[in-house]
């Protein structure tokens, strides 16, 4: 039996923030012409999709132990597992995993063939992923644009 899908739309461009300096370097041709500068916008992407669906999770309670005495502090509680398509999705990956640096990875490896009419399809090679079952499962994808992936 499969698991439940839910998938969640939140669109953050309904809401002005450092978000779209981010988004306007990665479309600037200057910048774009710089791969350092671009991989990192991705990664900073990344950290902020990261931060915005931290919000939605599950927490739960942990005491922790500070200099002062105990502290409750709420923790996330979600397994999670970070998914990317490689090569273009690394950098939004690596954003993720500065935040959820307890997660699990997995890697799928896909690419488009084109037609001689210039549709394409997509082609699944390989996917390494951990079991799935009960986890929340990210997928980072900056090619989603045509939802084919």
């Amino acid at each position: 039996m499969a698991g439940k899908i839910f998938i969640m739309i939140h669109n953050l461009s309904d809401n002005n923030s450092i978000l779209s300096n981010i988004i306007a370097e990665i479309r600037d041709e200057k910048i774009q012409a710089d791969p350092m500068r671009f991989r990192r916008n991705l990664e900073r992407c990344g950290e902020i999709f990261a931060y915005e669906i931290s919000k939605t999770l599950s927490y739960e309670k942990k005491e922790v132990k500070t200099p002062l005495g105990i502290a409750e502090v709420p923790v996330v509680s979600d397994k999670i597992v970070l998914a990317t398509i490689l090569r273009a999705g690394l950098p939004i990956h690596t954003g993720f995993l500065n935040y959820f640096d307890y997660a699990e990875n997995a890697f799928i490896s896909a690419y488009r063939v084109y037609d001689k009419g210039g549709s394409f399809n997509i082609r699944f090679e390989h996917i390494s992923s951990p079991n799935t079952r009960g986890k929340i499962v990210i997928l980072s994808d900056p090619m989603l644009a045509t939802g084919a992936s």
